[in-house]
């Protein structure tokens, strides 16, 4: 199969990236059930636009944080060749350009989760409802973003019999002319899934106060053996792991250890009010 890229497109005069275009419309559908949710629980939906917000700044700077740990070896560049760049500011913009100018969405989500614990902390909300509420918007935001990497370029599968072939990728010369799976596709698709599924289980009061919980176990599932078929290897490789992968396995092990922390303090709290 044949794919043009579409990184861009012109409106108005102005050349619009495509993924930022793709993740500002999955904010706003994100944000528009996340409110409504909350509307229908007794919340003020005006206390999640704040939260919302406010975590989307950890998102931004917690992704390109990452990012830039994962081009650790650029770091260690620019500071070996800190003389060179202190005669010449735009070299030294360029070169911090160049390490933090990527994304990685574990950092936005971790940058996210820590800002919103701390405002809700601070406000006193109750952390296990709202978290409930937030947590299927995540993967709903996550299914269009994908999207956006998939028509970008970035984000690319491995080299498969099945799969797309790039022509004119310019950010990514390497990539064109080779047919590749559409791993962007597929994790739009489990995103998706998943979303539907958190959605059921807040509908129906499944899972209460563990569906944010339940989204980081399932995710990291999903992106620890989707890793396995991402072509791109510039994120950071650990015994054979990517980067992506090493904090899935952490995600996991510490989602496991909450869902049972959680379940046996409910079953601790049933008995004494039998």
């Amino acid at each position: 199969m044949e794919k043009i890229m579409f990184p861009t497109f012109d409106l108005l005069g102005k050349t619009i990236p495509t993924y930022a275009l793709m993740s500002l419309i999955g904010i706003f559908v994100c944000g528009i059930y996340i409110c409504k949710k909350a509307k229908q629980k007794g919340y003020d939906e005006n206390n999640f636009i704040i939260i919302l917000l406010l975590s989307s700044i950890g998102v931004f700077f917690g992704g390109h944080i990452l990012y830039a740990i994962t081009r650790f070896d650029l770091i260690i560049k620019l500071f070996s060749n800190w003389n060179t760049y202190v005669h010449s500011f735009w070299d030294f913009i360029e070169c911090a350009k160049l390490i933090c100018g990527g994304s990685v969405f574990y950092g936005g989500l971790i940058g996210g989760m820590i800002v919103g614990f701390i405002y809700c902390k601070k406000k006193h909300y109750n952390l296990s409802d709202y978290s409930d509420i937030i947590a299927p918007g995540i993967p709903l935001f996550h299914f269009f973003g994908r999207i956006g990497c998939f028509l970008g370029g970035c984000c690319y599968g491995i080299e498969s019999s099945f799969g797309f072939t790039v022509h004119n990728n310019q950010l990514l010369p390497s990539v064109n002319d080779v047919q590749r799976f559409p791993v962007q596709l597929l994790e739009s698709l489990l995103n998706l899934i998943l979303f539907f599924i958190l959605a059921y289980l807040l509908k129906k009061e499944l899972l209460k106060g563990k569906l944010f919980a339940t989204y980081l176990l399932s995710y990291s599932v999903i992106r620890f053996f989707d890793e396995f078929l991402r072509g791109d290897t510039y994120r950071g490789f650990l015994l054979g792991l990517s980067t992506s992968q090493i904090i899935s396995i952490f995600i996991f092990v510490c989602s496991i250890i909450y869902l049972i922390y959680q379940g046996k303090k409910n079953n601790t709290h049933r008995k004494t009010h039998l």
